[in-house]
């Protein structure tokens, strides 16, 4: 097993520091990205059914996307290997604009399910290319703070989104993907006027820093398994399962009307919104390990709770408990891979990245047959034992916090 870098233990805490101007830039972008994502989420399954389609068909265009981005994403990696991180994001965004636009022309199902899929690969390359980016452009020490700030953007913007797309669907079904074409826009300019060009000698000063590893040598380290371990259980359990049954939960079971979803939903993102910065600091000072352990074992029990609460208030309380322990769960396991990869990690990252993909796309088909075979409480508690299985295998993690090597 490859040996991970030194790690300092009872060391001062680091002096607070501004981020870096990319991972603000960075953060800005994932904004924009969001508010368009989200405006577009509440009616897409509308608009797809206004084309006269069943149910699945209707599932077959939101699935388009993530499945591919799952087929998109490994060689992602090796773009950013051949023309670098700014160009991939600049065209991948550029991608999911155009895209997006012409998916309120459609003239068919066929035509909004091409362009749904082709946005896939838009969104595979961003956000790839966006995370190797952000990990190549900050120190160990700083590294879960600037992940937390830039997925703070995607945070903000998802929750301004939705009550953005209920006002623009009152226009007409379409307007919410020109929208989301504008958004992109914006973010892409962003990009190019604002990101810091690539300078020649970038590449040597990072790997001075953190030397680019081969991808074979990050594949054994223990750090980038746990992350990766980490990244599929908390798509499964976030993207997948909480997401999907959730939901049904509050109307089935506790006979609630469906609004109360959002409500629960908007909570469960305040806290965590409000949870970020101080468990990025905590990554970054006290170490990845009692991270993962802690919020992932916390995440397990909150999860596994859900189907018993008896009422909308502890409900609400479960999902903000768990809120608070996805902002630890965003962050340390990215940085673990920043940790592992070292500079220049864009394959090391799309692998990162389809773990939790996979996690998303089969979490809420097997949930979905869990219940109809077993119950809510075997669905969620097995997302939960995934979340346990990751606080385990975080026991192996090195302890401390990861330090520049001279």
């Amino acid at each position: 097993m490859t040996r991970p870098a030194p790690t300092r233990r009872d060391s001062p805490r680091p002096p607070r520091a501004r981020l870096g101007r990319d991972v603000v830039v960075l953060g800005v972008i994932a904004f924009f990205v969001m508010v368009g994502f989200g405006v577009v989420v509440p009616v897409l399954p509308v608009y797809a059914a206004s084309f006269g389609v069943g149910y699945v068909a209707v599932g077959a265009v939101l699935s388009a996307f993530a499945l591919m981005r799952l087929v998109a994403s490994p060689f992602v990696g090796r773009m950013i290997d051949v023309a670098g991180e700014r160009v991939v994001l600049s065209v991948g965004i550029g991608i999911v604009a155009v895209s997006s636009g012409l998916a309120g022309l459609a003239h068919d199902y066929v035509q909004l399910l091409l362009l749904r899929g082709v946005g896939g690969i838009g969104s595979a390359m961003f956000t790839i290319s966006a995370m190797t980016l952000l990990l190549a452009s900050t120190t160990p020490d700083r590294r879960a703070r600037s992940i937390g700030f830039y997925q703070g953007g995607f945070l903000v913007g998802g929750m301004a989104g939705p009550a953005l797309g209920g006002l623009l669907a009152t226009v007409s079904l379409t307007a919410p993907f020109f929208f989301y074409a504008g958004t992109l826009a914006v973010a892409g300019v962003v990009g190019i006027l604002l990101l810091s060009p690539p300078r020649r000698g970038d590449a040597a000063a990072a790997a001075a820093v953190e030397p680019a590893r081969p991808l074979a040598d990050v594949l054994r380290d223990v750090r980038f398994r746990t992350a990766c371990v980490a990244s599929f259980a908390q798509g499964w359990s976030s993207l997948g399962v909480r997401s999907a049954l959730v939901p049904v939960l509050v109307v089935e079971v506790l006979l609630q009307p469906t609004s109360w979803t959002g409500v629960l939903f908007a909570v469960a993102a305040v806290a965590q919104t409000l949870a970020l910065a101080p468990a990025s600091r905590f990554v970054d000072t006290v170490g990845r390990r009692p991270a993962v352990i802690g919020s992932f074992a916390v995440a397990a029990v909150s999860l596994a709770a859900v189907p018993f609460a008896p009422g909308l208030v502890t409900l609400g309380a479960l999902l903000a408990v768990y809120g608070v322990a996805t902002a630890f769960m965003g962050t340390a396991p990215a940085a673990l891979v920043g940790d592992a990869a070292g500079a220049r990690g864009g394959r090391p990252v799309a692998i990162f990245s389809m773990c939790s993909d996979v996690g998303a796309i089969a979490g809420p088909l097997v949930a979905g047959l869990l219940v109809d075979v077993a119950s809510f409480e075997v669905a969620f508690g097995t997302a939960a034992a995934l979340l346990a299985v990751s606080a385990v295998v975080a026991i192996r993690l090195p302890r401390g916090i990861p330090v520049p090597q001279p």
